[in-house]
């Protein structure tokens, strides 16, 4: 399951996976997602609140996941991963070729620093 969380005033969203991912958690995340985008054409951010990274419950899930995050990135500015796994910092390195946005791990007990993170540099624009 993925619990997304709209933050319309900050402009950002707050995943928060827990268990296997299926392929209508992200549909259902675009349902929530994309009229806001289509709104204010862009989020300031996103942050993916996980203390250990799940898996996919079907390879079709893992393709929803990428497609995803192909229809998605170029209108984000932050990515902030709040976790303890290493894998937060193995995706801000991969990630990092691939979307546009900027993106930093932070630990998973500390969602405002990110939140913070986030609001801060969108300031800066």
């Amino acid at each position: 399951m993925l619990k997304v969380d709209l933050k319309q005033k900050e402009s950002i969203v707050i995943l928060e996976p827990d268990g296997d991912l299926c392929k209508s958690d992200f549909k259902r995340a675009s349902a929530i997602i994309d009229p806001y985008i289509l709104e204010n054409d862009k989020l300031n951010g996103l942050i993916i609140h996980v203390e250990s990274f799940p898996s996919w419950d079907s390879f079709s899930s893992l393709l929803e996941h990428l497609k995803f995050v192909n229809n998605h990135h170029e209108k984000i500015s932050y990515l902030a991963f709040v976790t303890d796994s290493s894998l937060g910092i193995f995706a801000e390195k991969f990630m990092d070729f691939f979307i546009g946005a900027e993106i930093k791990t932070f630990p998973f007990n500390d969602m405002q620093k990110a939140k913070d993170w986030i609001l801060q540099l969108d300031n800066e624009k």
